[in-house]
């Protein structure tokens, strides 16, 4: 299960699940003000896999926690800021581009960047 963080569109829960993954937002579970790392730790306790955020320094901030869950994954989404549909839109462009041309444009950014 994938976990979108407070800095990512509600929105974007549908659109990963017409892709078929299940998912929820942080919000929802009601972690809307836990840290980081407690957001790791909650996230991994009760099934999810993947956490989705906009944090840049996701990673930096949770390390401690992170460190003792090798088996959750941080994805760091690098798309800029926009309305809610104009966001989505862009998502699910980047999301349906080739894989290729997606790695390609991972590596113009920093190491923790993906879409």
């Amino acid at each position: 299960m994938w976990l979108l963080d407070v800095n990512l569109p509600n929105g974007l829960i549908r659109l990963l699940q017409s892709y078929g993954i299940p998912c929820a937002t942080t919000a929802l579970r009601g972690w809307r003000d836990l840290t980081n790392g407690a957001l790791a730790e909650a996230a991994f306790r009760e099934g999810f896999r993947v956490i989705l955020t906009r944090d840049r320094l996701f990673g930096t901030s949770a390390r401690g926690a992170l460190a003792a869950l090798p088996e959750l994954a941080i994805v760091v989404v690098t798309l800029p800021q926009a309305r809610e549909e104009a966001y989505l839109a862009e998502f699910e462009t980047r999301w349906s581009r080739p894989k290729q041309k997606r790695r390609r444009e991972h590596d113009e950014h920093d190491e923790n960047s993906v879409v």
